[in-house]
């Protein structure tokens, strides 16, 4: 840490590399070279390039956080769909709205695939000023390089967050914040760690209040510490979270849709994602980022029945609350939510995180003075408690389809609870 920006750019030229941008707070470069011995000469454990991992790439894009968005039946962008919002109903944000939307001094950086700028559910909230693409590891403030292309999913996220309380369309957890457009999403569908350590930055340098993550870092969906390449990716990321968290910003990001028990891994099936897969085993040490990191409020998901969904990830110690991410094979489904077209559904953490950082948004708001870290803990605090339940066989095939550890104000399926809209405005 303090290494002096002229002397990181000397080392990367005598490399044979040219700097896009360094972080001397955080003593990260994001370099480009085109030298394969690039890497070499830097050093294996000071430099790692996400991108030579897909030397063989898949032919087909994937969606990166393996949700899927389900075909609406018809986008009425001028009817009031808010009765179709069960999930709004389950943390008792309509209750909330009558007492509290939310204070435009609050602003939540949607660090993802891009915000739709025009969508008039989102125009009131989003912040043109505040928002910036990602996708070299260096911020670009044109309108463009922050607008979504290939992917609907942050301006879905968006919506949860902040969707406008006009009586049409959706409304938001929060409608009453502002909200930042950080893509940080290719259009593959990938986050590489140049996009994150940039929106982490982006975020922290800029005020922001809230960051939401709805998203894994690739290549890796268990990133190892003890790794060559994957321990600079570790350390990169983590010095951005904590120098976003040093300047105030609450990090909230989505436990992922493997379904795995992220306390005890044990395996990863579906590494690098953007080559061929080479299942390996892998230990405690071994986290999926941003969400498993120290100053990251980490978030799984449940269904209408408030029953972790079966998809969601979970983990004692991983899991600070849930929130509402669906599951497609009950009803009412999944979440509905802004698209670029309109609106649509979809299941997911990435679905569940947002309305976790609209809760947070909403306690931000009625403690104007308290800190990242009294908003984290009253974010806990006020969460509904959920105990394990009795019998998690969701397929009825006798037999148990995931164990919850712990106990009932805390445990490996819900953390300190479900998100309450109505006890972030009251407590």
């Amino acid at each position: 840490m303090g290494t002096a920006e002229a002397t990181a750019q000397a080392e990367i030229g005598t490399a044979c590399g040219s700097t896009t941008v360094y972080y001397p707070e955080i003593a990260v470069a994001v370099a480009t070279s085109p030298d394969p011995s690039f890497l070499k000469l830097i050093g294996p454990e000071r430099a790692y390039s996400a991108q030579a991992e897909g030397a063989l790439r898949r032919a087909e894009k994937r969606k990166k956080d393996d949700t899927e968005l389900l075909s609406a039946s018809g986008v009425r962008s001028g009817a009031n769909r808010t009765d179709e919002q069960w999930d709004m109903d389950l943390i008792n944000a309509p209750e909330a709205h009558k007492i509290s939307v939310g204070s435009k001094s609050v602003v939540v950086g949607v660090l993802d695939s891009g915000v739709d700028p025009q969508h008039p559910e989102l125009v009131g909230a989003l912040a043109p000023e505040l928002s910036a693409g990602c996708l070299t590891g260096k911020p670009d403030t044109s309108v463009a390089s922050w607008s979504p292309t290939t992917s609907a999913h942050g301006t879905h996220v968006a919506g949860t967050i902040a969707a406008a309380n006009d009586g049409r369309g959706v409304t938001g957890v929060a409608p009453g914040v502002r909200i930042a457009s950080v893509k940080v999403v290719d259009s593959d569908g990938f986050i590489y760690p140049e996009y994150a350590v940039c929106g982490f930055m982006w975020a922290a340098t800029n005020g922001m209040t809230i960051t939401n993550n709805s998203y894994f870092i690739d290549p890796w969906l268990f990133t190892c510490q003890r790794e060559p390449g994957q321990s600079v990716v570790y350390q990169a990321v983590k010095r951005a979270v904590d120098y976003a968290t040093a300047r105030n910003v609450l990090n909230v990001a989505a436990a992922g849709n493997n379904g795995v028990d992220l306390s005890r891994p044990g395996r990863d099936a579906a590494s690098p994602t953007n080559g061929d897969v080479r299942a390996r085993a892998v230990d405690p040490s071994c986290v999926v980022l941003p969400a498993q990191l120290k100053n990251v409020v980490g978030v799984s998901a449940v269904s209408a029945s408030s029953t972790k969904a079966g998809y969601s990830s979970y983990g004692l110690g991983s899991i600070d609350v849930t929130a509402p991410g669906g599951e497609q094979r009950e009803k009412p489904g999944c979440v509905l939510s802004t698209v670029p077209s309109g609106y649509d559904y979809s299941c997911g953490t990435s679905m569940a995180a947002p309305h976790a950082s609209g809760v947070a948004a909403l306690i931000a708001s009625t403690h104007p003075d308290a800190d990242a870290a009294s908003v984290g803990r009253m974010l806990n605090a006020q969460a509904e408690t959920l105990a394990c339940p009795a019998d998690y066989d969701l397929n009825r095939t006798g037999v148990q389809d995931a164990f919850c550890t712990g106990y009932s104000e805390y445990n490996s399926f819900y953390g300190h609870g479900l998100v309450d809209a109505l006890a972030a405005v009251t407590k």
